[in-house]
């Protein structure tokens, strides 16, 4: 894939050549690997989830949007909507960036309703003349007609003395008649945290300093896309630390994303009590998680399927990247859970089931397969070492995950998944778990997976590339046997 120039990838759609995205689109089309039921770009490149929010009888979700190709450039707000978090209804650009605080891209941010109307907070990107960053933060709003206005001034201009020009990704809370927001940023010494604004009325910031936590003050040197919540009278800090070397199965992705269980925050010394640092997912493409609240009370997460800094298959079909599943959170036993909203079920469809028993066999189940799908398989008596299932199978092709039994771990091989991708995207993923019992439960689309173990448990998703002639669903077991429950639904 030829790359394109920073003239080229600073462009805004109105430069954009004759012609140039409808035949961009017609070669997305043609992708083998466009997904049936995950929120995708329609040409070009999907990050960052944004403004997920409930507004006006509808759950709105916005996410940052390159038009032009598989490319990192001038970002866009692309806004879709739902009334029911499973289909989603493309609406179109939601906010563009070309003003004198947003003139090289709308960054990441968030959503809060006040006096009827949607506010939208952004990070607005510029650069000046010798390409040196410089960020506001930024608001626009909607109204009931779904008209969005940009604020003509940003509402935060500067970046606090001490801190870097990386400085971005604004989340939004009110409690009680204030409003906060956290930021991402960088320390003058090249390390990451986040620190903490309050306002009366949206419009008018102060700063308020750093959080303080006890993590080690060289944990990663940025912090992206932070987002903090409270939940089951815990406070919770969501963020993505880049920097972060590997330790055996932990950090193992280019960059990371997880979370701080604790003591709900103090808003007025901005001290942070908290466990030690949980990544979100054990898989291979999850980053710049968002989170909000459902109609009726429930915190929702959604993620980025995806990296930055990596090459994917699709990119020779002008696309790449989708968000994940929206997920449920809960806290058990003091650990963060992630479970597949229930809204998913309207998606059933030819509900097909299996129960057998394996001793060191590979077995094909052929009431199971399909591109697009849900499984469910429960495994009881388990007296084997290795015990697992193959999915998107067919000849040498298959995407494999299994527990090891005596190490006590789970683990994701995409090896054989099909178009392979670059070796630091890397082929395998483990977590240490121990059970008694596995419950596992698989979000398969045309080009990607999202596993949860133990009803939210661990979580693993990837994208995998295989043919589309891969839809074979093998049961394995090795040195011993186990016996399997299963159900599996198709979502195409």
């Amino acid at each position: 894939m030829i790359k394109m120039t920073k003239e080229e990838k600073y462009r805004y759609i109105e430069q954009a050549r004759p012609d140039e995205l409808e035949k961009l689109q017609k070669q997305v089309e043609r992708c083998p690997w466009r997904q049936n039921y995950h929120i995708q770009p329609q040409t070009g490149l999907l990050n960052d989830p944004n403004g997920f929010s409930y507004y006006n009888g509808m759950y709105h979700l916005f996410y940052q949007w390159f038009p032009f190709g598989p490319e990192h450039g001038m970002k866009y707000w692309f806004h879709t909507v739902s009334k029911d978090l499973c289909t989603w209804e493309n609406v179109g650009i939601g906010i563009k960036p070309g003003d004198s605080y947003d003139s090289h891209g709308v960054y990441s941010g968030s959503a809060i309703v006040k006096d009827e109307k949607l506010y939208l907070m952004y990070t607005g990107n510029t650069r000046d003349e010798n390409w040196v960053r410089h960020p506001f933060q930024c608001m626009a709003y909607m109204n009931e007609s779904g008209v969005i206005q940009k604020l003509t001034n940003p509402v935060i201009s500067t970046v606090p003395n001490g801190y870097t020009d990386h400085f971005r990704d604004p989340k939004v809370w009110k409690k009680d008649d204030t409003y906060f927001c956290i930021i991402g940023a960088q320390r003058k010494n090249k390390t990451g945290c986040a620190v903490l604004y309050k306002s009366s009325d949206l419009m008018n910031w102060e700063f308020r300093g750093e959080l303080e936590t006890t993590l080690p003050s060289n944990f990663g040197y940025m912090w992206e896309c932070p987002d903090y919540f409270e939940l089951e009278e815990h406070g919770i800090l969501l963020f993505s630390p880049q920097g972060l070397e590997a330790e055996g199965e932990k950090y193992q992705n280019i960059y990371q994303s997880g979370y701080l269980v604790g003591k709900p925050l103090d808003l007025e010394t901005r001290k942070f009590c908290h466990d030690v640092f949980h990544e979100l997912d054990r898989g291979f493409d999850f980053y710049a998680q968002h989170t909000t609240l459902s109609e009726d009370g429930r915190r929702l997460l959604i993620g980025w399927m995806g990296l930055p800094d990596l090459a994917y298959p699709t990119d020779q079909n002008g696309w790449a990247h989708c968000l994940t599943i929206p997920r449920q959170l809960e806290i058990r036993e003091g650990k963060l859970i992630q479970q597949p909203i229930s809204e998913l079920m309207k998606l059933r469809k030819n509900e097909r089931q299996a129960r057998f028993t394996l001793e060191n066999e590979r077995k094909k189940v052929k009431e199971f397969s399909g591109l697009s799908y849900e499984l469910i398989y429960e495994i009881e008596n388990i007296q084997a070492r290795y015990i697992g299932i193959e999915f998107r199978a067919k000849d040498q092709e298959k995407t494999v995950f299994f527990y090891d039994s005596i190490k006590k771990e789970l683990v994701l091989d995409r090896s054989l998944s099909g178009k392979s991708l670059e070796a630091e995207n890397g082929n395998i993923r483990r977590c240490s778990f121990s059970a008694s019992k596995l419950k596992i439960q698989l979000f398969v689309d045309v080009s990607s997976v999202e596993i949860f173990i133990n009803d939210g448990e661990e979580v693993f998703t990837s994208r995998i590339f295989p043919s589309p002639h891969s839809k074979e669903v093998y049961f394995f077991t090795e040195n011993g046997s186990a016996t399997f429950q299963a159900v599996q639904w198709s979502y195409e």
